[in-house]
């Protein structure tokens, strides 16, 4: 295993639709952990070494013959284990308890009575209270297995947290990692600090060192490429490396001029000027705008953008001389092992390339320093490195840039129009202290006209729609609910200012049943 030396806990996944957040809590206390299918052979979790093992939640069912079940070897490795809805059900069945189905289900928001205290609940809930959880299950235990306990119970769990204190095993009916359990962090602290003795050390500024000596050690003498798009994961390989490796790593960043207004300026000023980085500035706008005339379907723009963009690449990388290693932005979201609905493990989730997926003709080596890491670590350990909060805060942005937020035929007016729009629009965000309180805010240019009245005179220009959500990984997003007040504001600017658009309208609708993006 090439990790950092640093405890460890390991969550096997069962299929929970949030058992990634399992992890993100665990971290967010100091503490690595890494989430594996309930497949994993013992051999390999024993190579692991981890303090301790959680089982997550998952869809199936306990009750039935062939639903996933956890190693049996994880019993006889004297390790602590907190077994979380499904995870505390297969835990009870497989120590001889029993589970049933057809009781009362509890979804949502729930109540438990705390009516003993064990190590979980150790100075965050007390004996005889009444503490607010979350519920999402059908089946229950209805008998314990030998050596557990009742902590807490629920109307429809009477077995809401349950303990064996001799061999360190618990189990809750309810998800402590989702922020709808408002104690849920510090009972997983217990676990990991309390229980497993993790000391929390596992920093970003730890991780800053030890990355650094294991690109220096995978790199060696060689030289680095690395795609810049100007987004979040992709300038913080690039400081990273650079950090490590120094004038070995070249960057190529390819403006496919559909980029926001100043970003362009902003990439160069910030890795050419402040981080003394080794960059190549292609500007291939009039190639990119030029292919996409007339192409209004949003899947072949995406693939000709791709497609151009990998042309370009190779051509700049050639006049460089190639390199040894290409650098990607791949994080952990991207290269977990998932568990399908069914039970079954899946280890293929997507590819993923910055730079849009380059050909395997090119023959370089991959290097991807952030592939332990989740999109708010990588925020992190940016500014560990002393980046700029415009750039590592900074909200998503689609490779494709705003060729998917002008449904229809994309021309270089029309990105500037948008560009005009977009740009009052975050500039009242930001004004309004909300930008932080987004995933993702933007405009898109919508391709109908409409009739208006501006002075004495009658206009027909296009309209605009504004869009902004909140999420935490962006699977599933709300509409963020701003105040009547600041869009009247917003709209007011953008029909005063951007000359061609006399109408503004909220996207109002959340994911699903739409997307984040419109194309």
């Amino acid at each position: 295993m090439d990790k950092p030396m640093h405890d460890r806990i390991l969550i096997l996944d069962f299929g929970s639709q949030v058992t990634q957040l399992i992890a993100r809590r665990l971290r967010e206390s100091g503490v690595y952990c890494e989430v594996w299918p309930f497949t994993a052979s013992a051999q390999r979790i024993a190579a692991f070494a981890p303090k301790g093992i959680i089982f997550s939640g998952g869809p199936a069912s306990v009750t039935e013959g062939a639903s996933p079940r956890a190693p049996d070897a994880v019993f006889g490795m004297g390790l602590p284990i907190l077994g979380i809805c499904y995870g505390q059900q297969t835990l009870a069945a497989q120590l001889g308890g029993t589970v049933e189905g057809g009781h009362a289900r509890e979804f949502g928001r729930a109540f438990v009575d705390v009516t003993a205290e064990c190590a979980i609940t150790q100075g965050v809930w007390a004996k005889g209270a009444r503490e607010e959880v979350w519920m999402s299950h059908g089946d229950r235990i209805t008998v314990l297995p030998p050596g557990f306990r009742v902590v807490a119970e629920s109307e429809g769990a009477p077995f809401a947290l349950i303990a064996n204190d001799e061999r360190r095993y618990y189990g809750t009916m309810f998800h402590p990692e989702v922020v709808h359990t408002p104690h849920g962090a510090a009972l997983l602290k217990n676990f990991t600090h309390g229980i497993c003795g993790c000391t929390g050390d596992w920093t970003m500024g730890a991780f800053r060192a030890e990355a650094i000596q294991r690109i220096r050690d995978q790199v060696g003498s060689g030289r680095v490429i690395c795609g810049l798009s100007g987004g979040v994961d992709s300038s913080v390989v690039a400081v990273l490396l650079h950090e490590a490796i120094g004038d070995q790593l070249t960057c190529i960043y390819v403006d496919h001029g559909l980029m926001r207004a100043g970003e362009s300026d902003q990439v160069v000023t910030t890795f050419r000027d402040r981080f003394n980085i080794r960059l190549v500035h292609r500007d291939a706008s009039d190639l990119f705008l030029g292919q996409l005339a007339g192409v209004t379907d949003p899947e072949v723009k995406r693939k000709t953008i791709g497609r151009l963009f990998i042309e370009v690449f190779e051509e700049e990388q050639r006049k460089i001389g190639g390199a040894d290693f290409l650098a990607q932005g791949t994080l952990y979201p991207d290269v977990i092992e998932s568990v399908s609905a069914t039970g079954g493990p899946s280890v293929t989730i997507k590819s993923h390339h910055n730079v849009g997926g380059l050909p395997k003709e090119m023959r370089m080596r991959l290097v991807e320093p952030l592939r332990d890491l989740f999109k708010d670590e990588v925020r992190a350990l940016g500014r560990e490195l002393g980046m700029p909060e415009a750039i590592v805060g900074r909200h998503p942005f689609p490779g494709p840039g705003l060729a998917i937020r002008i449904p229809g035929d994309v021309t270089r007016e029309k990105a500037d129009l948008l560009r005009l729009v977009d740009t009052i629009y975050l500039d009242e965000i930001r004004k309004a202290g909300l930008y932080d309180k987004i995933w993702q805010a933007f405009a898109v240019l919508l391709p109908v006209r409409t009739v208006g009245v501006m002075g004495d005179g009658r206009t027909y220009d296009q309209a605009c729609a504004l869009r902004a959500v909140t999420s935490t990984d962006g699977m599933t997003a709300d509409v963020y609910p701003f105040e009547m007040s600041f869009l009247t504001r917003v709209a007011n600017r953008i029909v005063n200012e951007v000359r061609g658009i006399n109408r503004v309208t909220y996207d109002i609708t959340s994911k699903p049943p739409g997307t984040i993006e419109w194309e």
